[in-house]
């Protein structure tokens, strides 16, 4: 959720043409209900700003390559309180969703860009710059890559100065649950770096506050 506001365009589907591929494996820790806690970084030319963000998935359909979920940014100058968003995902399966875009101003060139910025992402690199990776086998691999598009602001109006144009090329950790990500907008700051951790409420004592979703 950068500082830059501008239009943001409308989603639209795109489709995998390799049916023979499986959806990745169900994860105890990329579910309903599932918190996670960390940082989103902010960068200028000035100064460097990280904001605390909580995120908790709301729903998800692998068979599909959908899922969604909130997003609250605590510590937004300009904001009077909490920022929360919906968002909408996508995927990575190969079946559902390849790792070109195709939409949101992000072409193949930015796709590869993000993409190898993720460590766990290099042993895909030769074969995405074929196809996309319509070919990979992704079922059994330790890392799902997705997309997240918010979709909508939930508790504040559009004029809160936050974008949500744009959207975040995402890496999770099927074994302890972590997530990284970058997000994209041409116009803001190249590169906003999102790291998540997944939390442990009962024992941790970290609450996450509720919304109701229409």
């Amino acid at each position: 959720m950068p500082v830059r506001v501008v239009e943001s365009s409308t989603p639209s589907q795109i489709s995998g043409t390799n049916d023979g591929q499986t959806t990745p494996p169900p994860c105890s820790l990329l579910s309903v209900g599932q918190a996670f806690s960390g940082t989103q970084n902010v960068s200028s030319l000035q100064k460097d700003e990280a904001w605390r963000v909580n995120v908790r998935i709301q729903g998800c359909d692998l068979d599909h390559g959908y899922l969604c979920g909130t997003m609250e940014a605590l510590n937004v100058p300009m904001a009077d309180t909490p920022v929360v968003t919906f968002w909408e995902g996508e995927i990575v399966d190969t079946k559902n969703y390849t790792f070109y875009t195709g939409k949101w101003q992000a072409t193949p060139e930015d796709d590869i860009r993000h993409w190898t910025k993720f460590p766990s992402f290099s042993p895909l690199l030769s074969q995405v710059e074929i196809d996309g990776g319509k070919s990979l086998d992704l079922n059994s691999y330790a890392y799902i890559f997705m997309r997240w598009k918010e979709q909508y602001f939930v508790n504040v109006g559009t004029d809160c100065g936050l974008t949500i144009a744009g959207f975040y090329y995402v890496c999770f950790s099927c074994s302890d649950g972590s997530i990284s990500g970058f997000y994209y907008d041409p116009n803001s700051s190249p590169f906003q770096k999102l790291e998540l951790k997944s939390t442990n409420e009962g024992r941790s004592g970290f609450s996450f506050s509720s919304y109701e979703l229409q």
